[in-house]
């Protein structure tokens, strides 16, 4: 075993080898233009590309021509949201979303938002889920679009998309939904769970970064949307510039290999996730899960350790890659939105750890997180008079603090 150890999955993947072979010819000897329509470099680069919408296509059960790529999922999102308010701005102008979306998504609805663009953020409950009545009873008649995330990134857990679907088909409302975690470690069949558009990204599928896409629906119904990017034409005119050829075949590599593998790996991954669980709440008092405790992501697992600070826990255990609940800004340290949106008060909030596991993790590297994190908390709060005063039993929230 190397260190240092990576459990940070969700936040990107390393490129699996096999990704990176698929490359390679496409950097130096295949390195056509595939809008070049007049020789064969042109071509062979055209066919690498469609092949790749294929591989992409595929994972998620869609056809290759609803597949427009993008420079990740961020993009992916932004042009889902703006395209569509945009292009349906005659029929309403009422958006309906989580308090939990990733910032690619919340962020392109506050600036919407801006522009005199409504918008309804659900509540989630304690295990981060939404209830679809309550976007049932969100809806209005200037209702034109609803942004739902597969899964979160930071709590795992995972939305019911299909009867989120079918709520909206019913009221002909277009779906999108960012499916950036989701894909490529659970199944994912766009035609059952009824979303008309879907973003994700190669570089959480061990991918290469900067190549994402969004799935477009074509028919019943057939989507349009206004781009944000002018130029030519290119991606059905929905999203203009020269393909990056080489991460286009990359993607369509690692889609090809999560449809192959992602039967066994999921179940590899979840036990190892299980294992690592087990193994620091056997030996640690006062940690809790945050988010679903069964409906969620294979590798995610995400937990509060009652009287430690997120950020000290991270410095203690600097030889793995790990995430914190908490955002660290300019002046202040602000605990999770995700977090608070379930009911997580400040303290546990800011306890916070998301553990990322993935393909290339390994028992051994699991069962030595287990161990650095028992030392590491064990260590923490023998400091802590606050752990020890609820030891003995006294209640802290009726502590007066003599203020100074």
């Amino acid at each position: 075993m190397k260190l240092p150890i990576y459990m940070d999955n969700h936040s990107t993947t390393p490129c699996d080898p096999r990704v990176v072979e698929a490359m390679l010819p496409f950097f130096t000897d295949k390195f056509g233009n595939s809008a070049s329509r007049n020789h064969s470099f042109g071509w062979e680069a055209e066919e690498a590309v469609d092949q790749a919408r294929k591989q992409i296509a595929k994972l998620i059960h869609a056809d290759s021509k609803e597949i427009i790529f993008t420079s990740g999922a961020t993009e992916s999102d932004n042009l889902a949201i703006k395209g569509v308010v945009e292009m349906y701005r005659e029929k309403g102008d009422h958006i309906i979303t989580s308090s939990t979306e990733h910032r690619a998504v919340l962020d392109a609805t506050k600036s919407l938002e801006k522009k005199g663009v409504q918008v309804t953020y659900l509540p989630v409950d304690k295990a981060g889920m939404i209830n679809p009545d309550d976007f049932r009873n969100a809806i209005t008649d200037k209702t034109i679009l609803i942004s739902i995330m597969l899964a979160s990134n930071e709590i795992g857990t995972i939305h019911p998309i299909q009867e989120i679907g079918k709520i909206a088909k019913e009221k002909g409302i277009l779906f999108h939904c960012d499916g950036t975690q989701g894909v490529g470690k659970i199944p994912v069949d766009v035609q059952e769970l009824g979303v008309d558009l879907m973003s994700f990204s190669a570089h959480k599928i061990y991918g290469p970064k900067g190549i994402g896409a969004l799935y477009v629906r074509r028919k019943a119904p057939r989507v349009r949307i206004v781009p944000m990017i002018d130029g030519g034409g290119h991606e059905r005119g929905m999203r203009s510039g020269t393909l990056p050829v080489p991460l286009v075949v990359g993607f369509g590599k690692a889609c090809e290999l999560c449809e192959e593998e992602m039967p066994v790996e999921s179940i590899r991954i979840a036990a190892m996730r299980d294992r690592l669980h087990e193994g620091i709440i056997n030996a640690l008092d006062e940690v809790y899960l945050n988010g679903h405790i069964t409906q969620r992501l294979p590798g995610n697992l995400n937990l509060s350790f009652a009287y430690v600070e997120g950020e000290a826990l991270l410095m203690g255990v600097k030889e793995i890659a790990l995430s914190s609940g908490s955002a660290c800004t300019s002046a202040t340290l602000e605990p999770s939105y995700v977090l608070r949106a379930l009911g997580v008060g400040s303290d546990l909030a800011h306890s916070s750890i998301r553990f990322g596991l993935g393909r290339f993790t390994t028992n051994e590297e699991v069962d030595y997180t287990v161990d650095r994190m028992i030392k590491a908390v064990n260590h923490l709060r023998e400091m802590s008079p606050l752990y020890e005063m609820a030891k003995e039993g006294i209640d802290l929230k009726s502590v007066q603090w003599a203020a100074h």
